[in-house]
């Protein structure tokens, strides 16, 4: 699955927009909602205007708080190593949407 969604300050629908969560995931788990997720957070606020930050790894989705491996960085983030810690604030599993904090 393609993804290009907002990137909000906060976990509330009128939350302020601060750039773009954009990557790819694919259920790569027999037993369990396990991910690869491939994503770019892309800033378009502020001093992180135009930078990015990469995070590569797996997102066992119904885990409560999760850790994924920061790869790398763009602009302010340049060279970014690290993790982070992603949880679900809420999920609509009829219409197939899920708010996550990281």
């Amino acid at each position: 699955m393609m993804m290009d969604d907002p990137l909000t300050v906060g976990p509330e629908p009128g939350s302020k927009l601060v750039g773009r969560a954009q990557g790819m995931y694919a259920s790569a788990d027999l037993k369990e909602l396990g991910l690869l997720m491939v994503l770019n957070y892309y800033f378009t606020e502020g001093k992180y205007n135009g930078s990015t930050l990469s995070i590569l790894g797996r997102n066992s989705a119904f885990t409560p708080v999760r850790e994924m491996p920061v790869v790398g960085g763009t602009g302010i983030f340049r060279f970014a190593r690290g993790y982070a810690q992603a949880k679900t604030h809420s999920v609509d599993f009829k219409r197939g949407n899920a708010v996550c904090g990281v």
